[in-house]
């Protein structure tokens, strides 16, 4: 993997790929606020879902989930109310779900649906 940029852009394709296998509909990426990033925002059922990609080549120095401390969960739900409030989505169940991805020789998913609140 060249950089840092192109591991996570991979991963975000990785995970874009599963959510649409799932049955989820992508409405952004890389959402962007003063405030902070959100990966990736879709719509699943009646749920507006605000996901934080974590790729990593393996897990030697801790699970990529743990890297979502409370200062970015913090910045993540202060720019998906900003989303919801430009977008007008009001009346939407809200989740927040992180997806690690490990690009190692299989890659492995896996998907922490209400990861934070």
């Amino acid at each position: 993997m060249a950089n840092n940029l192109e591991k996570g852009n991979r991963g975000e394709s990785i995970a874009k790929s599963y959510l649409l296998s799932k049955g989820y509909k992508i409405l952004v990426t890389n959402y962007r606020t003063k405030q902070g990033e959100i990966d990736i925002v879709a719509l699943f059922t009646s749920t507006l879902v605000f996901i934080e990609v974590k790729t990593r080549t393996s897990s030697n120095f801790g699970y990529a989930y743990e890297a979502v401390n409370r200062r970015k969960q913090d910045r993540i739900i202060k720019s998906s109310f900003i989303y919801m409030k430009e977008n007008n989505y009001y009346n939407y169940q809200l989740r927040y779900d992180i997806i690690e991805i490990y690009l190692t020789e299989k890659i492995k998913l896996n998907h922490i649906e209400n990861a934070f609140c």
